[in-house]
């Protein structure tokens, strides 16, 4: 078996021809109504929602590499509404009506970016067929059924519970006990959207700047070798990056996604695994997997790899340890013995930001005029379109039912210091890894140590 691209930042990109020729850098010091540090989903979000309030804005956005280089152009492609954080740790400090609002807006969001990508002419591949959940040993399976009743209580919510066999007809996952579904996802191509975007906002009057690496925000300032933006509003939309700004080492915890992708696999393959209705497809384990089926036929299927690395440092370029193939592609054959021979095409991995508390937020400090969002832990895919269009009105001054979510100027303790910090990741995966190993084998209840990580972890 050959052996498979690793890294060149993903899949998605390289399938795409990549990001094409690099937009100019900053050249010399300028000046903007607005400076967005960062050309992901959040800043270019933010940029266009800004863009659609008041078009006489100038907006710069400064991006260390290419728009889409991060998190954006490499994740698992799931444009869901899962809320950072879980429901039950907003309802604990704002109530569950401020929630059933919160999650009534993620709900709306999934089809809000459907809408400006058909608007804006962006074929990213999008194919809503909602989001199923699988569990395949009785501890997984025992958790799904506890996890579906209490999403039940919610009246924003319709999700359903599944049988093994409605669960199989689905998506055919060997082993299957039980299925959990709702319909507000929608499988994308992210590299497809991050381009898409960038022109999106482009063609409204937004300059963005590629291979310029800002170094500090201060109020009023983004710091770059290259010169200094001054804006009365600057915004962070940094997410994984973020420890390498000056000051920000311990705002979030860069936390490694891994993936990889089969080549396209033929008809007697998809005649028996299913997955007609393209569901994004996850599982109940405690190190959990993600995968699609995507436009072309393949299995792109993700998980976390090697965790964190020491002081907070990234793999730019998107290079997977070899063991993290091996594990990632066991997982998927496990999952499908029919892909067992299928040739592994390509493995990268990025960068997405964990807050402490595993809970999401988007900011406006007016005094300052620093903004920042981000810290969506694995869901920022849709939560992006909201912060970019919270943090719009915010900046406007425009009081919306959006700008009153519960997240909105959330604040979490900043992460230990190191080497706590790496002790304490270390811990926590390798806890969560044994416990599914356990449960495996055979255990039947969800190991206690599984309990033990998420008390360190600070979850809730």
């Amino acid at each position: 078996m050959s052996t498979p691209v690793n890294g060149g930042v993903s899949f998605w990109w390289s399938s795409i021809g990549g990001p094409g020729p690099q937009r100019a850098p900053l050249d010399g010091s300028r000046r903007a109504d607005v400076c967005i540090v960062g050309a992901g989903y959040t800043g270019l979000w933010t940029a266009y929602a800004l863009k659609k309030i008041d078009p006489s804005l100038d907006i710069m956005v400064l991006e260390s590499r290419f728009a889409g280089f991060g998190a954006s152009g490499r994740n698992g492609g799931w444009l869901t509404h899962d809320i950072t954080g879980g429901r039950q740790t907003w309802a604990a400090s704002h109530g569950r009506a401020a929630v059933e609002d919160f999650q009534r807006a993620m709900d709306v969001t999934v089809d809000e970016v459907i809408r400006v990508a058909a608007a804006e002419g962006i074929d990213a591949d999008i194919q809503k067929g909602g989001e199923l959940e699988v569990a395949y040993t009785p501890a997984q399976q025992a958790r799904l059924v506890a996890a579906a009743r209490e999403a039940q209580t919610w009246s924003s919510d319709d999700s359903v519970l599944l049988t093994a066999a409605e669960s199989s007809a689905r998506v055919g996952v060997s082993g299957t006990l039980g299925g959990w579904w709702h319909p507000h996802c929608a499988r994308i191509q992210p590299a497809k959207l991050a381009r898409g975007l960038a022109a999106a906002v482009e063609r409204l009057g937004v300059t963005i700047h590629e291979g310029t690496r800002v170094d500090e925000i201060r109020p009023g300032t983004a710091v770059t070798p290259r010169g200094t933006v001054s804006a009365p509003v600057v915004v962070r939309a940094t997410e994984g990056f973020t420890a390498g700004l000056r000051r920000e080492h311990r705002t979030w915890l860069p936390m490694n996604s891994s993936l990889v992708v089969t080549e396209p696999l033929g008809p007697e393959v998809w005649d028996e695994i299913g997955w007609e209705g393209r569901e994004t497809l996850g599982d109940m384990a405690h190190v959990y997997m993600y995968a699609q089926r995507t436009a072309d036929d393949r299995i792109a299927i993700g998980g976390r790899g090697v965790p964190y690395r020491y002081g907070s440092r990234v793999d730019h370029d998107g290079g997977t340890a070899e063991r993290t193939v091996r594990h990632l592609t066991e997982v998927l054959t496990r999952f499908f013995p029919a892909t067992r021979g299928a040739r592994i095409e390509h493995a990268w991995s990025g960068v997405l930001g964990v807050p402490r508390d595993w809970a999401a937020t988007v900011s406006f400090d007016r005094s300052s005029g620093l903004a920042w969002a981000g810290g969506y832990v694995g869901t920022g895919v849709t939560t992006t379109n909201l912060a970019g269009g919270t943090l719009a009105d915010l900046i406007t001054g425009r009081d919306t039912a959006i700008t009153r979510l519960p997240w909105v100027n959330h604040r979490a303790r900043r992460w230990e210091f190191e080497p706590l910090r790496w002790l304490a990741v270390q811990a926590i995966y390798g806890a969560y890894g044994a416990a599914d190993r356990a449960e495996l084998r055979g255990r039947a209840t969800t190991s206690p140590l599984a309990r033990v990580a998420d008390l360190v972890a600070g979850r809730h």
